[in-house]
């Protein structure tokens, strides 16, 4: 994609973004052409926004007959003017998703918007509500569920009172520790199936040892693993899955636990389900009432479809879901278990869509959700998420693209918009989930979002490693606060990582501080394997673990006029040497407190580094990869570069702001505002 298509293309979304507006502004004054409500009624003509005095017409009682109405009305009148479907507050319980395919397609002109009646707070849950508790063994809790029994239902999260409870568990806290991997090439073992040695008695032959499942932590994801064999004598553990997909990247002595054994419901919070039985077992907390306590599990697995045809050219177009909240989808293992994916690549979503073209979904909350929240898949263009709040996540927020590179102009998925949204608190089953995950795709706008509570990274674009050519160009990536990520669970993470050639990407004015990775890894800006012609600039990051900009390998970056402060390792780091320029790095401020600057490999001098500023302010003698600054501008590097103190406000409680008199302004580094960062007021947005 070219990027003036790219600016063509954000141009029209955000012409969509003003009509949907101004659709949702005259809406809340104005007549809908359908409605619905939970006290209404699929065989009414959904008309009403109440039921008649007489009780013989009014809303209709759920979303499919509205979409069944606005086809009768297409195909008898065909569109005329936008139609608008509002939703009653109240919880609407869906068990199969709400499907949108190209017959419910508006056109520019004439879009079609389903929303909130305003005022009101419709809620689709997914869930079930658990009844029928009684008291049983000590402080347990026990309903039997008749569907589990029969094999038509089997959860794997529950809710009380909207708050989401832990499986039983071992260990309660920290972890296990694998003695000894057993490759699959020393392993009697015909299917090469994934083995370890464990300690002593942390695994048993427990009696519901089909049910349970091993959560190995690797480098920067994890294995969640079937139990096929125990040998309690040797110490020795075998799964189901393929031991080639799981010991790749597994960490000496890894960590892991496990979930969903009986002998594992052992304080308050946590829950067991027996499939055998059917029961359910909780132990509350110090202060639920199991009389009154709502308890949901979720039985659905996706909530929302856009099902394009891409392959007929048949796209879902112009649709807009607003003001919803779509809560409580579930996950699945599969028999072989599931190995383990960088950012959870292959998880599907909440909301999925294939084959959409100029649809949003505004203003909505996506939360309690077992995997992504949306994922906007193949050829999907020109789409908007704008203002949801997607919260306590299975794995992560939004998904762009796929993994597999396009080979068609219909089969890409591009400029799409992603503003003002709230991704938090992810990473709840699937632990690597990434808050915004731009894969195969180009164009994309990812800008004013608040992305946080993760254990990996907050932005990924790009997904390819190396030099080959990749589609994921002139994305840009602006105005984002990332923080508290990593949180010391994995490691080998970026506030915003990149992968791959990616000419016209851009990372500007992100906020980005508290990185926090397990071992190695916890950087603000990586520029991982390939990635080249990439240009950060205006980035403010701060308190990383490992360094406030990475790059492992890629060509010709630009890495200018950003503030770098307070990692506890290098600030700057370089892995791999290479014969070509591996990136420029020129005014920016490099700000320490450690005497700690340059980390890794600076031996060839394939880089530019000029007119930066530096300074510790522990008042250690700054190193340039063992040089003092005289000895290391002798050989050409940073030769206008100067060893002074900003005059940051106050650098120690994240105030970077510099005054008139700062030394950072003779060497041509400009102020950077971000007094606009993360999401914005209504008023304010595109």
């Amino acid at each position: 994609m070219t990027y003036e298509y790219y600016l063509l293309l954000v141009g029209v979304t955000v012409l969509v973004l003003l009509v949907g507006t101004m659709i949702y502004s005259e809406a809340q004054g104005a007549q809908a052409d359908f409605y619905v409500a939970t006290n209404g009624d699929d065989a009414w003509s959904g008309r009403l926004p109440d039921p008649n005095a007489v009780g013989t017409d009014g809303p209709f009682a759920t979303l499919t007959r509205a979409r069944d109405a606005i086809r009768q009305l297409k195909t008898a009148d065909g569109l005329t003017a936008p139609v608008t479907v509002m939703v009653r507050g109240g919880t609407y319980y869906i068990h199969e998703p709400f499907i949108l395919s190209p017959e419910d397609s508006g056109t520019e002109d004439c879009p079609i918007t389903y929303m909130a009646y305003p005022g009101g707070k419709p809620v689709f849950s997914g869930g079930k509500e658990i009844t029928g508790w009684q008291r049983g063994e000590g402080q347990l809790w026990v309903a039997e569920i008749p569907e589990v029994k029969t094999g038509q239902w089997y959860f794997r999260q529950l809710f009380a009172n909207g708050q989401r409870r832990r499986r039983a568990r071992l260990p309660n806290k920290d972890f296990y520790r694998v003695a000894e991997l057993l490759p699959p090439e020393t392993w009697e073992d015909s299917r090469r199936r994934a083995a370890f040695k464990f300690h002593s008695g942390d695994i048993k032959q427990w009696d519901d040892l089909d049910d349970a499942e091993v959560i190995l932590l690797r480098s920067w994801d994890e294995s969640r693993l079937r139990i096929t064999e125990v040998d309690t004598e040797a110490s020795t553990v075998i799964f189901t899955t393929p031991g080639e997909a799981v010991f790749r990247w597994v960490e000496e002595h890894a960590r892991y636990y496990v979930e969903n054994v009986r002998a594992g419901l052992d304080c308050p919070g946590e829950w067991y389900l027996d499939r055998k039985s059917g029961v359910v077992y909780y132990w509350p907390l110090a202060d639920e009432d199991m009389t009154a306590a709502q308890v949901i599990a979720p039985f659905a697995q996706q909530l929302v479809r856009f099902e394009g045809d891409v392959d007929a050219r048949e796209f879902v177009q112009h649709i807009t879901l607003r003001g919803f909240t779509l809560c409580y989808s579930d996950w699945t293992l599969p028999a072989e278990g599931y190995p383990g994916y960088q950012a959870e690549c292959y998880l599907s979503a909440t909301v999925y869509a294939e084959g959409t073209r100029a649809c949003a979904v505004h203003d909505c909350e996506i939360t309690h959700i077992g995997k992504y929240g949306i994922w906007l898949a193949r050829g999907c263009q020109g789409n908007q998420i704008v203002a949801n709040s997607i919260h306590d996540i299975g794995a992560g927020g939004i998904k762009i693209g796929e993994t597999t590179i396009p080979e068609r102009d219909e089969e890409q998925t591009s400029g799409n918009i992603l503003t003002d949204n709230y991704i938090y608190d992810g990473g709840q089953v699937f632990l690597c989930g990434v808050g915004v995950l731009v894969l195969q795709s180009s164009g994309n706008l990812v800008s004013h979002n608040e992305i946080h509570h993760l254990n990996y990274t907050g932005i990924s674009v790009g997904w390819i490693w190396g030099y080959e050519p990749s589609p994921a160009c002139d994305n840009i990536i602006e105005y984002n606060h990332i923080h508290t990520i990593g949180r010391g669970l994995l490691s080998d993470m970026g506030g915003i990582y990149t992968l791959g050639v990616s000419p016209g990407t851009v990372l500007r004015y992100n906020l980005i501080h508290d990185v926090d990775s397990y071992s190695y890894g916890g950087w603000g800006l990586y520029t991982d394997e390939g990635s080249s012609n990439i240009l950060l600039e205006n980035n403010v990051v701060y308190n990383t673990k490992t360094g406030g900009f990475h790059q492992h390998y890629g060509r010709e970056n630009i890495v200018r006029n950003n503030i770098l402060a307070f990692s506890r390792e290098s600030q700057i780091q370089r892995t791999r040497e290479e014969e070509h320029l591996s990136f420029t790095l020129e005014r920016n401020i490099v700000y320490c407190d450690n005497g700690q600057l340059l980390g890794s490999n600076w031996g060839n001098g394939n880089y530019r580094l000029d007119y930066n500023l530096y300074w510790d302010a522990s008042s250690r003698d700054i190193q340039f990869a063992g040089l003092s600054l005289s000895e290391w501008q002798a050989q050409g590097r940073d030769t206008h570069s100067i060893i002074a103190d900003p005059l940051f406000v106050d650098p120690d409680n994240g105030d970077f702001t510099l005054p008139p008199e700062s030394p950072a302004f003779k060497l041509g580094f400009k102020p950077i505002d971000l007094s606009g960062v993360g999401p914005r007021p209504r008023g304010q947005r595109l």
